[in-house]
């Protein structure tokens, strides 16, 4: 659409332009035929100053095309019809350009029959997020790929790149009679001091993912590949994108951009005091603190959030509001200040096509850039700057929390500030305070993981104060901080996100599972810091997709560690959920399930995938996983194993077809073997889960897969009761759509009568009878195996199951509604199945062993199964099994 502008507008903008901005003036003068035509110029900017005649080099070309355009944005921008981001826009699209064809230009001059390839730029900084100065430099990486760069004969490759490099640079920053085209600062290279001014993208690679330092990952936020081979920089920065976007997040990073924030604050002391003088780029609450703010908030959560990944400031500022992680009103009020200085900013330099960012500390001259503005003096200039400076101060400086409190260090101060906390044994907590400081523990032996630790001990102490039970939780945290190799990023990611430390504390003062699992893996609390953690678990193909990313170069084991990662996390923060109070334990029993079977998904398919690489497919054939128990029926616990049975389609006498192959047989009982291990087998991002295989037709005496043949002929000739009882919760996970029907079908017809006929409810009792004798209950809590628990609930639902053929459903609590509404079951056993599940799944996290916790964790239990108290958890747990008790008297008959 084209703009439409004011004539009044522009010929206030022209006048304001020559009476206070000398550049402007002069360029008026030397582009008279642009000056006399400036609204249809301006209709499209870029083409006017492109619109050269007459043949001339490319560098002059580019000079003219440049100060014709600075003149068309100045006279845009003054007049009011082009904003910020027009303005912006325009000479970012115009660098990008220069850029690109003075790297052809260079190419070209050297080996003139070349395709110009093999070099690229990727733009930094302001460039990068199409934000560029009025008066700007660009801060490009130069790359190259050996392979592909041209080159002269008998010249070296890094030889070339390097004369192309100062060529490129030549062509845009040596200024003559017809001006420059653009500065050109390429010390945002790696190690500028000591590497040459284009480095192989290789070796960039290797730097970025082995050395780069904290400071660096915020720049590559704005990076995006602007000229030259634009393929080769997009695949520089995807390769990059795991050390940009990390999901457990380096917190040191944040703290030296922090750190960065506070040295320009001291290095630019002169210019901090707003007024004449001030900095409006590296002053308190200037620019530079508006885009640290938003990169901060970036890098902490948008490695786990790709729609935070927006380079540009505002839209960085607006996808954080929309995300829930800074308020609306606060990223309005910093938008606005960006624009605001950005223009002032931009009348500074508009002046004398200076790069300066200071408002001029002579009266006179702080007037004649207001002037230029439309405003009367400086002083309006200050008025309409001071509230926008002032907030983006204040905002900032509580992100940057300088001058946080302490800890005393020790003796009866430490005691005194301890037992002011709260804490019920204030000299055993000063005892182990003291142990840290020491560095007693491997973690705690560097003077930077004691520095981080004295950062966070205040927030932390006060959280373990106002636990439950305070010296409960500071001896597990010590008991976690003694079993940790590294601490360092754990203690900023709690500095960092000071609501994780009161969790930390529920999670060591309740559930001694998940501390745990903390003392081996402290990075799982990363996970936390998601806005969606404590939400329901997302549907499966959602959490398989997420599982299934794979980085540049992965191979199987890195899919292997990926998938194990992402499980512990995700198991992890379910758990959280209940100690929390955030989710329903029967809703994170379903989300245990789909975490599972989004893994059997994910790493069954690459095990396949990896196996087939060496020995080919069996034709016409494939792997099914049948889930039983609880996996079958989508309610697994914290501690649940996954009970699967491997069955294969197609010819059991087929062979594969592959570099190697092998009889169907041997091939699947290898591969379930494969994916087995890939389920269970511990690496160092810890144990995946416990795969029970004893379900298998003939047991452990069988094979481990089964042809779909012999799986069936086994369920309806020779399957015994209680297998037809775990059938009853058999679904597939795993297998195209037609192999998991015609599974399936089979278990239809099994369970509606295509099997042997024995005395259902005589088998199943003495089953019953024998698991009470051989496995009983843990303790007075035991919501399994006591009697009236689940197993007695399960043995009654399966029973009737099998015995009326009617009410199957994987799930239990469909089976029980299907059960009551045939008249078959009481309809109690609905509300005895949810209360009993609920303690089962809260149990197996802050009391494993069944018995009665503290009185703490008693109310988190009460809490977790919607009653009042204690009391009402055991009166209640005591009727539901005397309801279930009689349920299954009645079906076993007595």
């Amino acid at each position: 659409m084209k703009a439409v502008f004011s004539a009044a507008s522009l010929e206030g903008a022209r006048s304001r332009a020559q009476a206070h901005a000398p550049f402007l003036a002069l360029l008026l003068a030397r582009e008279p035929a642009l000056a006399e035509n400036l609204e249809a110029a301006l209709a499209d900017p870029l083409a006017a100053a492109r619109a050269l005649s007459g043949d001339m080099p490319e560098a002059r070309r580019l000079r003219i095309e440049r100060r014709r355009l600075a003149l068309l944005v100045a006279l845009g921008d003054l007049s009011g019809q082009f904003d910020l981001t027009r303005v912006t826009g325009l000479l970012s699209d115009f660098a990008d350009d220069a850029i690109d064809r003075a790297i052809r230009t260079a190419i070209r001059e050297r080996t003139p029959d070349a395709e110009p390839r093999g070099f690229t730029a990727i733009a930094l900084g302001k460039q990068g997020s199409r934000e560029l100065n009025y008066s700007s430099d660009v801060d490009p990486i130069l790359l190259y790929d050996p392979v592909t760069l041209p080159c002269r004969p008998r010249e070296e490759v890094e030889d070339a790149a390097v004369r192309i490099a100062r060529r490129m640079v030549e062509l845009l920053q040596t200024p003559d009679g017809d001006g420059y085209v653009l500065r050109v600062d390429l010390r945002l290279r790696p190690s500028p001091e000591a590497t040459p001014i284009a480095l192989p993208v290789e070796a960039a690679i290797a730097y970025y993912e082995s050395q780069a330092l904290p400071w660096e990952r915020a720049a590559f936020i704005r990076a995006r590949a602007c000229a030259g081979d634009r393929a080769l920089g997009e695949q520089f920065l995807a390769a990059i994108r795991p050390f940009v976007w990390r999901r457990a997040l380096d917190f040191g990073a944040i703290r030296e951009i922090r750190d960065i924030s506070r040295r320009i604050r001291d290095h630019y002391a002169q210019s901090q005091a707003f007024g004449p003088g001030y900095d409006l780029k590296r002053g308190r609450g200037g620019i530079r603190e508006i885009e640290f703010f938003a990169q901060i908030h970036q890098l902490i959560h948008g490695g786990r959030d790709p729609a935070l990944r927006a380079p540009a400031t505002r839209d960085a500022l607006a996808a954080l509001a929309e995300a829930g992680w800074i308020g609306r009103g606060e990223a309005e009020a910093l938008c606005a200040a960006y624009v605001a200085l950005r223009t002032a900013e931009h009348r500074l330099q508009m002046v004398d096509d200076l790069q300066t960012h200071r408002l001029p500390a002579d009266r006179a001259a702080l007037d004649n850039v207001a002037r230029l503005d439309g405003l009367a003096d400086g002083e309006a200039l200050l008025a309409g700057l001071r509230p926008h400076i002032e907030k983006v101060g204040a905002t900032y400086d509580a992100l940057a929390d300088d001058g946080a409190p302490r800890l005393p260090s020790g003796g009866d101060g430490l005691q005194a500030r301890l037992a002011d906390a709260g804490f019920d044994n204030a000299a055993g907590a000063a005892r182990i305070v003291a142990g840290w400081r020491g560095g007693s523990y491997p973690a705690l032996r560097s003077p930077a993981a004691r520095e981080a630790l004295e950062a966070l001990l205040p927030g932390l102490i006060d959280a373990f104060a106002h636990a439950p039970d305070s010296t409960h939780a500071i001896t597990r945290f010590d008991a976690m901080l003694s079993r940790l190799p590294s601490a360092i990023n754990f203690f900023r990611l709690l500095e960092a996100q000071p609501g994780l430390t009161q969790l930390l504390s529920a999670i060591l003062c309740h559930a001694p599972t998940l501390a745990e699992q903390l003392g081996r893996r402290a990075e799982l609390l990363d996970g936390l810091i998601d806005a969606t953690a404590l939400d329901p678990m997302p549907g499966i193909a959602a959490l398989a997709a997420e599982m299934s990313i794979c980085e540049r170069g992965a191979d199987y084991q890195w899919q292997l560690e990926h998938v194990r990662r992402l499980v512990g996390e995700k198991r992890f923060a379910l758990g959280a959920q209940i100690v929390a109070g955030a989710g329903d334990p029967l809703e994170v029993s379903a989300g245990y399930a789909r975490v599972a079977e989004a893994a059997i998904e994910t790493l069954a398919g690459a095990t396949v995938a990896e196996f087939a690489r060496v020995h080919g497919r069996v034709p016409d054939s494939e792997l099914v996983i049948l889930a039983l128990g609880r996996m079958g029926g989508q309610a697994l616990t914290h501690a649940s194993d996954l009970d699967l049975v491997y069955v294969f389609t197609g010819d059991y006498a087929a062979e594969s077809v592959g570099p190697k192959p092998i009889g169907a047989v041997t091939y699947y009982n290898r591969l379930s073997q494969r994916v087995t291990g890939a389920l269970s087998v511990a690496t160092a991002a810890g144990p995946l889960y416990d795969v029970d295989t004893r379900l298998r037709p003939s047991g452990t005496q069988g094979p481990l897969a089964v042809s779909l043949d012999g799986f069936r002929r086994y369920q309806r000739e020779e399957a015994w009761t209680w297998e037809h009882m775990a059938l009853t919760r058999a679904r597939p996970v795993f297998g195209s759509p037609e192999a998991r029907a015609a599974v399936t079908a089979i278990i239809d017809e099994v369970l509606n009568g295509a099997r042997p006929e024995r005395d259902i409810v005589a088998d199943a009792a003495k089953m019953r009878d024998d698991m009470a004798a051989h496995k009983p209950p843990k303790g007075p809590l035991d919501a399994k195996l006591l009697p009236g628990g689940l197993v007695d609930l399960e043995f009654a639902v399966h029973t009737l199951q099998l015995v009326h053929r009617t009410g199957f459903a994987p799930r239990l609590t469909d089976a029980i509604d299907a059960l009551v509404a045939a008249g078959l079951m009481p309809a109690s056993m609905r509300a005895a199945h949810d209360l009993l599940s609920r303690l089962l799944v809260t149990l197996r996290l802050v009391a494993p062993d069944a018995q009665p916790p503290d009185a703490e964790t008693q109310a988190l239990i009460a809490r977790a199964l919607g009653l009042e108290s204690w009391d009402a958890v055991v009166a209640s747990l005591e009727r539901t099994r005397q309801d279930v008790q009689a349920c299954w008297a009645a079906i076993r008959g007595g």
